[in-house]
């Protein structure tokens, strides 16, 4: 009847010994602040590539009300260049950083 419980109690005291333990051992060490870089940066070329993946598919939607007609020639001139353009620029980037 006990061990059941004293099993409990331990797997409860490894995982709090688990999460906590780290914490409290850091505590001792100074943390130096350090301005931390972001790990991805925009350039201006690569905003305006973004926003126009974005407005252009709405803006071909905006005209052809795709939710009125067919979906499939909105899907031909909205999403589906800006994903040719992006799979052209994905796989040249490849190539240059080889």
């Amino acid at each position: 009847m006990f061990s059941g419980i004293q099993e409990i109690l331990v797997l409860v005291i490894i995982v709090l010994g688990i999460l906590f333990l780290p914490r409290i051992l850091n505590r001792g060490q100074a943390q130096q602040t350090v301005a931390a870089k972001p790990a991805v940066t925009l350039s201006g070329r690569m905003r305006l590539a973004i926003a126009a993946s974005v407005l252009g598919p709405a803006l071909i939607a905006a005209f052809m009300q795709p939710w009125k007609q067919d979906l499939i020639p909105y899907l031909y001139l909205g999403p589906g260049p800006v994903a040719v353009v992006w799979i052209l620029y994905w796989v040249l980037t490849g190539f240059r950083k080889k």
